[in-house]
C-alpha cells in the first residue's frame, strides 16, 4: 500500500461494519467525497455488494470482504486484503458492532459477553495498530484518521437490556482516549462518534424498541445513519483538524 506518491487525488478508507446501517451510510458518504473504500462484512455479501456498487455509482473504488471480527485471523486478513485494493489508507472507521439479545447481567453466559468483547472491544484496538503501522509519518507513512464508532450505551449503562455491550462500548471510548495521545505527534487523529436511538436494523430488530425509548429523546425522534454517517465525513475531514481524542454525541440531546 503506498501512502506517499499517490497523485490519483482519492483517498483511501476502510470501514468496519460496512455493508448496511451506519456503515453503508458511511460508505457513501465517504465515495461521494473522494475515498476508495474496503468494505468489511460479517456474513451478508449480497447487502455488502449492493452497498460496494453505489459506492461506485459515485466515482469510488470498493471493494468488500468478508471477516467475522471475533475470530483472531480476521483483522491481519482484512488489513492484507486492503494492501492489494487501496493505493493508500488515510481513514479507519471501526463500526462494526455485535448487539446480543437484551438480558440482565445475572442471565449473561460467558460465551456472550466474550464475543460482544471480541467484536466491540478487541477488534477495534487491533484495527486501530494494523492502521497506526500504515499511518505513522514516523514509519513513512502520510498520517490519517481513525473514527470509533461508540454509543450513548457506553454513557447511559444499558441496564436491563445489554450493559455488555455498553461496557465494551466504553472500553471504545477509552480506545479513543489512550491512543490519540499515543499518536497525536504521528500524524494520527483518533476521535469517536456516539449515535443515540438511530432508525436502524440494531434498533428496529427488537420489537418495541424505539416507540419505547423515543419519549426520552429530547429532540422527538429517532437518527437517521445519514446522520451519524455526515458528523464521521466531518470529523474525518481537514476542517477537524485540530480534533483528536474526542468523542462527539450524535443522540439528539439523550
Amino acid at each position: 500500500m503506498t501512502q506517499q506518491g499517490d497523485d490519483s487525488g482519492r483517498r483511501g478508507a476502510i470501514v468496519t461494519g460496512g455493508s448496511r446501517g451506519i456503515g453503508a451510510a458511511v460508505a457513501l458518504a465517504l465515495a461521494a467525497g473522494g475515498y476508495d473504500l474496503m468494505l468489511a462484512y460479517r456474513s451478508d455479501t449480497a447487502t455488502a455488494e449492493v452497498t460496494a456498487q453505489a459506492c461506485r455509482d459515485l466515482g469510488a473504488q470498493a471493494e468488500v470482504v468478508a471477516v467475522d471480527l471475533a475470530d483472531d485471523s480476521a483483522v491481519p486478513r482484512l488489513f492484507a486484503t486492503a494492501d492489494r485494493h487501496l493505493r493508500r489508507l488515510d481513514l479507519l472507521v471501526n463500526n462494526a458492532g455485535a448487539l446480543p439479545p437484551a438480558a440482565t447481567v445475572d442471565a449473561m453466559a460467558a460465551d456472550r459477553v466474550r464475543r460482544t468483547l471480541a467484536v466491540n472491544a478487541v477488534a477495534p484496538l487491533l484495527c486501530a495498530g494494523e492502521a497506526v503501522r500504515r499511518m505513522s509519518t514516523t514509519s513513512g507513512g502520510a498520517g490519517g484518521v481513525i473514527v470509533n464508532v461508540s454509543s450513548r450505551a457506553a454513557v447511559r449503562g444499558a441496564g436491563g437490556e445489554f450493559v455488555d455491550y455498553a461496557m465494551s462500548k466504553a472500553a471504545v471510548d477509552a480506545l479513543t482516549i489512550g491512543l490519540a495521545t499515543e499518536v497525536a505527534t504521528m500524524g494520527i487523529r483518533v476521535v469517536g462518534v456516539r449515535p443515540g436511538l438511530i432508525d436502524t436494523e440494531m434498533n428496529t430488530s427488537q420489537p418495541g424498541r424505539i416507540e419505547r425509548l423515543l419519549p426520552t429523546v429530547p429532540m422527538g425522534r429517532v437518527g437517521h445513519a445519514a446522520e451519524v454517517a455526515e458528523a464521521i465525513r466531518w470529523l474525518a475531514s481537514d476542517a477537524a483538524g485540530y480534533i483528536t481524542g474526542v468523542t462527539l454525541d450524535v443522540s439528539g440531546g439523550r
